[in-house]
């Protein structure tokens, strides 16, 4: 599985493409674990914060279009850079915000904005503009998986942290830690982009973009991609108000965000392998038809410690190892050259998904008391999701060369 990655340069890149999203994703992942205390703390109220983190949702995927496009023209370094800066601005100012506006700019535009920057469309177009093609599909399996073990490591250090220092005192060393990982940029951005994926874009950015929106398998991966997002946000910032609406402790909530962070390391690592052989189309519809059937066998089950900590396990495999053949499918239709560009757009599909996610998760507990109509919709999208990759255009996977 990593043999296309042992080279030290292919490792190095690779490597401080993880790390970085390790941090980014890590910290924006758990922020829903900040929902109770902040709401007891300053008595805003769920719902009002709920729609604080979902512009944070929609932030995040606006920004990867933008930080996508400017990694493509300018290179990614001053992109990574201020990302980092804003993610620990915003961490840093949120325990000083005592209403729902200031709440919005803290964590919902500069936190959100800055972890985007970090994110998905700026390190896997930089990672694979630098990487030989063979290394690309598991490459991009590492560096997503690094962004899942950051929410494995990150919710239940939070959680302790949160216990011990309390919810400002988290913040304040989630600032610190975004700061500390500033070195890594160097490592990556340092790398020479390979010939071949600048001579990718001689048509131009605007030209790739008008291409784009006019592909119909394009506008096909937007919208599985919208669901993914929709489903994600409604998990990571009220997994823990459904736990405790099921009378158990926040521990459970924290650990099954950790589960489903460590699941998606494997998750991601296969997912990376899988588009190396498979149509990246058709794995895409085999994780969202999984999602569907999990979701309405949790709903049979009975709301204990393990029936949640297995749910993460199961969702978590396919979490957010969707970015893998997402990505390798945007490239296998336009290129790498501006594949940040092109990548960003996806996601920002995908944060749509997500605002709505988060913003909808918090007026339906609000309006009717528990999430049960936004779990009925979440398994509805995801099996219009995987219906929705099936009609994309996607040559059949080439087998690899054997040598003489």
């Amino acid at each position: 599985m990593f043999q296309s990655v042992r080279r030290p340069d292919v490792l190095a890149i690779t490597l401080a493409a993880a790390g970085i999203l390790m941090v980014t994703m890590g910290i924006r992942q758990s922020f829903g674990l900040f929902v109770s205390p902040i709401n007891t703390s300053t008595g805003l109220g769920v719902a009002t914060i709920s729609f604080a983190l979902a512009i944070g949702q929609f932030a995040w995927g606006a920004i990867q279009p933008i930080a996508g496009a400017v990694a493509d023209r300018h290179g990614p370094a001053p992109v990574l850079r201020a990302g980092l800066v804003l993610l620990a601005l915003g961490c840093a100012l949120t325990p000083f915000m005592d209403s729902g506006f200031g709440l919005a700019v803290s964590l919902g535009l500069l936190a959100s904005i800055g972890s985007g920057a970090g994110a998905f469309s700026v390190l896997i177009g930089a990672a694979a503009q630098r990487l030989p093609a063979p290394s690309r599909g598991t490459a991009s399996g590492i560096i997503n998986a690094g962004g899942s073990f950051g929410q494995f490591v990150f919710a239940p250090l939070l959680q302790r942290l949160i216990q011990s220092f309390g919810w400002m005192g988290a913040l304040w060393s989630m600032a610190v830690v975004a700061l500390l990982t500033l070195p890594l940029v160097g490592r990556l951005a340092g790398a020479a982009t390979l010939p071949a994926a600048a001579a990718e874009g001689q048509g131009g950015l605007g030209r790739a973009v008008r291409d784009g929106l006019r592909d119909r398998s394009y506008l096909l991966l937007h919208a599985g991609f919208f669901t993914c997002g929709f489903h994600i946000a409604f998990l990571v910032t009220h997994l823990p108000g459904e736990v405790d609406l099921c009378g158990l402790p926040p521990s459970v909530a924290s650990w099954s965000l950790a589960i489903i962070g460590l699941a998606n390391v494997a998750g991601s690592l296969y997912a990376g392998a899988w588009v190396t052989r498979y149509r990246s189309k058709h794995v895409l519809a085999a994780m969202y038809g999984s999602r569907a059937l999990l979701i309405g066998v949790y709903l049979l089950m009975p709301r204990t410690e393990w029936t949640y900590y297995l749910f993460a396990a199961g969702l978590g495999f396919t979490w957010l190892a969707t970015v893998p053949p997402t990505a390798a499918l945007v490239g296998k239709l336009f290129g790498t050259r501006y594949l940040g560009t092109l990548f960003g757009l996806t996601l920002l599909s995908h944060q749509i998904g997500g605002f709505l996610g988060a913003w909808l998760g918090g007026l339906a507990v609000t309006q009717f008391g528990d999430f049960s109509w936004m779990w009925y919709a979440d398994m509805a999208l995801a099996a219009l999701a995987a219906l929705a990759n099936l009609p994309i255009r996607e040559a059949p996977v080439q087998p690899a060369a054997q040598p003489a």
